[in-house]
This record gives C-alpha cells, structure tokens and sequence, in this order.
C-alpha cells in the first residue's frame, strides 16, 4: 500500500516545491513594496476611524517588522494565485480523463477570478460596514487606537475567508463536470448548506452580526448560482422505471 501511495506523495511534493517558489518571489517582490501595500490595507480602517484619529500605532518593538513580513506574506499569496491553482490542479490531473484534464485553463482563471471577486467584495463592501459599525460602537465610552500587526492578521484573515467562500461556484462546476454532483444534490442539501454557512460565517467574521450577515448573504447567492451552474452542467436525470 505505500508503495502504491509514493507516486502521489513525489507529485504532492512537486507541487508544494513549485508553490513554494512562487510564493518565495512574490513575497520577495512584495517586500520591496510593503509601505504601498500596507497604505491600501489600512484604507478603510482609516476611513472608519475619527476624524483626526486616522492613524493607527505598534505596542511592541518588533511589531513594525513583523507588520511587514505579514503585509508581504498576504501580498504575494494573492500574486501567487495562479500558480497555486494551477498545482492543485496539477496534482488532481492524473486521476481524470483526457477531456477533463483540458479544464486546467478554465480553473486557473475562474478560480483565480472568483477568489479575487471575494477579495474585492470583502474590501470595498463588508469591511467599509463593518469596520464603521464596530469601531464606532462603544467610540463615546473608549478611544479606538488598533494596533497595526493585530488589524493586518485581521485583514488578511477576512480577506482569504472571502476569497475561499467565493469559490463554491467554481467547485461545483468541476464537482458537476465530473459527474459528483446534480443540481437536484445541491437542492436537497440546501438548508444544511444554510446551517454550514452560517456557521462559517461566524468563525471567519468578527462577533457581531451584521458582519455575519455580509458573509453569509452573498455565500447564501452564490450557493444558488452553483445550482444553475449545477443544472446547466450537470441536470438530474430521473432514472428509468421498470415496468
């Protein structure tokens, strides 16, 4: 049995090696870039604090340092998207047939292009709403002073949970194609995949609900754009009766 399992350990091994490379490079490029990086990031925290309060501060000594590992780190994860698709699927490939193997292209684009979708919602929808609802609760009793290695974790953590969520059209076009999944499968899973989504909603949000709501709202459409995907790909088929 572990001889059998060694090819696919040597290409998981492949694939990790050129993902980390990629990943090497792109930290490296965005390292030289993390101040103008890190001034997009703090946009809208900065928009949601008060005027005159826009700025943010470090508690530590190292904390400045650090910052940027982490503004690079999540820099060059994003840049390093494509060729992160393109291993996955890479590393998949050798159990599909011929003409599945040829959808490597599509997986790479949709799957980049849905991650960035969710990237983009997350920054320019959810975090304007949530970053001005929970700083300014509570703003007549405290004075909001975030520290700027606990808001780039934070940041960055939001923005990948976004992205991860936003792919579910993108697996369930390949999880059809393959013939896993029907759109009738998705339909009677429907309140379960509800239940789920709001679960991982409140883990991947801060604790309030409105920010809850803004994750959940958009994953709760999107799981209904996978059942027309679903349907379009992979239609359920009555079987037959026998008379």
């Amino acid at each position: 049995m572990l001889e059998d399992l060694k090819p696919h350990i040597q290409d998981l091994r492949r694939c990790l090696i050129r993902i980390t490379i990629a990943l090497f490079i792109t930290f490296a490029v965005s390292f030289y870039f993390w101040e103008i990086i890190l001034d997009w990031m703090v946009a809208p925290l900065s928009t949601a604090l008060p005027k005159g309060r826009e700025s943010v501060i470090f508690t530590q000594v190292g904390e400045a340092f650090f910052t940027a590992i982490k503004v690079a780190f999540f820099s060059g994860f994003i840049f390093a998207l494509p060729v992160i698709f393109w291993q996955i699927w890479a590393f998949v490939a050798p159990g599909l047939y011929e003409n599945e193997k040829k959808l490597v292209v599509p997986f790479v684009i949709f799957g980049t292009f849905f991650f960035l979708c969710g990237c983009a919602f997350a920054y320019y929808v959810a975090f304007p709403i949530g970053f001005g609802y929970l700083i300014n609760f509570g703003s007549q009793l405290f004075t909001a002073l975030p520290s700027i290695g606990d808001y780039v974790g934070f940041f960055a953590k939001l923005m990948v949970g976004f992205g991860v969520s936003f792919e579910l059209p993108v697996i369930t076009f390949f999880l059809a194609k393959i013939g896993l999944v029907t759109d009738k499968t998705l339909k009677d899973y429907f309140k379960f995949a509800i239940v789920f989504i709001f679960i991982l909603a409140a883990i991947l949000t801060p604790p309030d609900v409105l920010s809850q709501f803004l994750m959940a709202i958009p994953l709760t459409l999107l799981y209904g754009l996978s059942i027309m995907i679903a349907k379009i790909v992979n239609p359920y088929q009555e079987e037959p009766q026998e008379d």
